[in-house]
């Protein structure tokens, strides 16, 4: 996980949300490879394991293993729905900085679409098993939400496997008003608060209100 992500990160718990204070362990350039989160709210801590953040499970210390977490997830059925320029077309972003989420099955977008967006910083939640982290790709696992603040995603691609109510409702919380969301499922109902824009060829495009 980019050290930098740390303060957009959330505690997933039910209460007012607070920066997360880390412990890094092992660091590989600006990004850190093991270490620890810890809400100062609720007290909870969060494990980083092999660079990615497990928000789900029990911390085991002494292993640098996480309990209980479920770390495999479905892979999305159109695995590869779209090549990165026509996505980055659909994203409709120009410029560096910020951050672009991709949920799910949308996380193996990153090196394509890092590619042809230099200075962006991606941020996969609930990765397909095999991914992982890279110095433009950090990646975050939690089985209830998006574990990001409010309205910081310059754009949001949500893959087909988390295609339903739930996830789609966290990728309007955590999109910029105005801003793109992108999901490969071209059948599902427009979130509340965002905007169709187009649909077809497996794809749903939509605009924060």
């Amino acid at each position: 996980m980019h050290i930098e992500l740390t303060e957009m990160l959330r505690c997933p718990e039910s209460h007012e949300e607070a920066l997360l204070v880390m412990s890094t362990g092992e660091m590989l350039g600006r990004m850190v490879r093991t270490g620890i989160l810890g809400c100062p709210v609720c007290r909870r801590e969060y494990a980083i394991i092999h660079g990615v953040v497990h928000f789900s499970g029990n911390v085991k210390r002494e292993t640098g293993n996480v309990e209980g977490a479920d770390t495999s997830f479905p892979v999305s059925r159109f695995p590869f729905p779209v090549d990165a320029q026509t996505l980055q077309a659909l994203l409709d972003l120009s410029g560096p900085g910020g951050y672009v989420v991709l949920v799910g099955s949308a996380a193996r977008h990153a090196v394509g679409l890092a590619a042809l967006m230099g200075g962006i910083h991606f941020v996969g939640v609930n990765p397909p098993p095999d991914a992982e982290e890279l110095p433009v790709l950090s990646l975050l696992r939690c089985d209830t939400l998006i574990p990001l603040r409010p309205a910081m995603a310059r754009s949001v691609v949500v893959g087909s496997d988390c295609a339903a109510a739930p996830w789609l409702a966290e990728a309007r919380r955590v999109l910029l008003r105005g801003r793109r969301l992108v999901i490969e499922d071209e059948q599902v109902s427009a979130p509340e608060g965002v905007t169709k824009l187009a649909s077809g060829h497996g794809l749903w495009v939509g605009e924060k209100q």
